[in-house]
C-alpha cells in the first residue's frame, strides 16, 4: 500500500450460505483525502461491499487493507479508525444530543467537544433535544456528528440524502466537502449523480456484484461522449432543483 493510499480492496467476494453470490471480486483502491463513490442500482452490492470493508460483515475471500491494518484479521481496530453512518440509525431515545456524543466519545476513549461537534454540523441549538425531536435532515447531520467523535481518518457514508429536501440535501453536500477539507477520507454510496457528479474525486459503478467502472466523473462522462452517445433530451443549463433552490433560498427549515 502506497503512502497516498488508504483503503485498498481486492478481489472481495461475499457468498452466503444458499449460494448466493453478493460481490463477486470487487477490487479497487482509495486515495487519502479524497471523496470516493460507490455508485449502483438496488441490490448490486454497493452496501454489502461497505460493511465487509467496515468489519461489520464476514469477508468470504479477498482482502481489505485500511491505513494499513487488514480488516479481516484485526476488525476492531480497523473499527477504532473509522466513522460509519448508515442508512439509518437508532439510538437511546431518553438522551440529549450532547448526552449521546459524549457517550459515543466514552465509548472510543476519545476526549471529544460534543459542542463544538454539533456546532459543525449546525445543531447547536438542538443541544439539549432529543433524536425524536430533529427532523429528517437533523437526524442524517447529527448521524453524521456521531461519526466524527473519534476523529476518524476515514468516514462511510451509505444513502446519506435519501429522503432529504433540496435545502437539507445541499447543506449535506456541504458538510462532506467540510470533512474532507479537514483531511478526511469520505467513502460515500449514493443513488443521486448529480450529488456524485459534484462531491466524488472518483466513482466505482458496481452492477451485480462487479465493479464495471471507476474513474472520475469527468472521464466517465467523456469516455461516454467518445463512444458516440447523443442526449435524448437537449440538456439545460439549470435543473428544477436550482430553480427550487434559488426561490425558496439555500437556508435550512429546521
Amino acid at each position: 500500500m502506497s503512502q497516498t493510499t488508504l483503503l485498498e480492496v481486492k478481489n472481495l467476494r461475499k457468498t452466503y450460505d444458499d449460494g448466493f453470490e453478493a460481490v463477486k471480486g470487487v477490487s479497487f483502491n482509495v486515495k487519502k483525502g479524497e471523496v470516493f463513490g460507490i455508485l449502483g442500482p438496488n441490490g448490486a452490492g454497493k452496501t454489502t461491499t461497505l460493511e465487509m470493508i467496515e468489519g461489520m460483515r464476514p469477508i468470504t475471500s479477498g482482502a481489505a487493507m485500511l491505513d494499513g491494518i487488514d480488516v479481516q484479521k484485526h476488525p476492531y481496530a480497523v473499527k477504532e479508525r473509522i466513522g460509519v453512518q448508515l442508512q439509518s440509525s437508532s439510538f437511546f431515545p431518553n438522551l440529549s444530543l450532547v448526552e449521546l456524543l459524549r457517550l459515543f466519545s466514552d465509548l472510543y476513549a476519545e476526549s471529544t467537544n460534543a459542542m463544538e461537534l454539533l456546532r459543525e454540523v449546525g445543531l447547536e441549538e438542538k443541544a439539549k433535544a432529543q433524536v425524536k425531536e430533529l427532523s429528517g435532515g437533523q437526524k442524517q447531520r447529527f448521524s453524521i456528528a456521531t461519526t466524527l467523535v473519534n476523529n476518524p481518518v476515514a468516514v462511510f457514508l451509505d444513502e446519506p440524502t435519501t429522503g432529504l429536501d433540496p435545502q437539507a440535501r445541499r447543506n449535506l453536500w456541504d458538510l462532506v466537502q467540510q470533512i474532507q477539507k479537514k483531511g478526511t477520507t469520505v467513502i460515500i454510496t449514493t443513488h443521486y449523480m448529480e450529488e456524485a457528479q459534484v462531491l466524488c474525486d472518483r466513482v466505482a459503478i458496481m452492477d451485480e456484484g462487479q465493479v464495471i467502472a471507476l474513474d472520475t466523473p469527468d472521464n466517465l462522462i467523456k469516455q461516454l461522449l467518445d463512444r458516440g452517445f447523443k442526449p435524448q433530451t437537449k440538456v439545460a443549463p439549470a435543473t428544477l432543483e436550482d430553480v427550487f433552490i434559488d426561490l425558496t433560498g439555500k437556508e435550512l427549515r429546521d
